[in-house]
């Protein structure tokens, strides 16, 4: 089926198709970009390892290393 006047030139109907094609692409994105913001990512809430378990002498001690590693100098720098 062939579109009679003006819109039979080929370069018209590619016109078209590609806004449509990108219309398409710029709701999903902005549609997936909603639903992103509205979901809580996990670094909303910090967990802390005394919520949930009693941790063992161990792992107090290799969580300690941790952060005392990742502590700041007298000079303001991580160590």
């Amino acid at each position: 089926m062939t579109v009679p006047g003006q819109f039979s030139d080929p370069r018209v109907l590619t016109l078209f198709a590609v806004l449509a094609v990108a219309t398409g692409i710029w709701l999903t994105m902005g549609l997936r970009a909603r639903r992103r913001a509205r979901t809580p990512t996990p670094l909303d809430r910090v967990w802390h390892p005394q919520e949930s378990v009693p941790l063992t002498p161990a792992e107090e001690l290799a969580f300690g290393q941790v952060v005392s590693r990742l502590s700041l100098t007298s000079s303001g720098r991580l160590r």
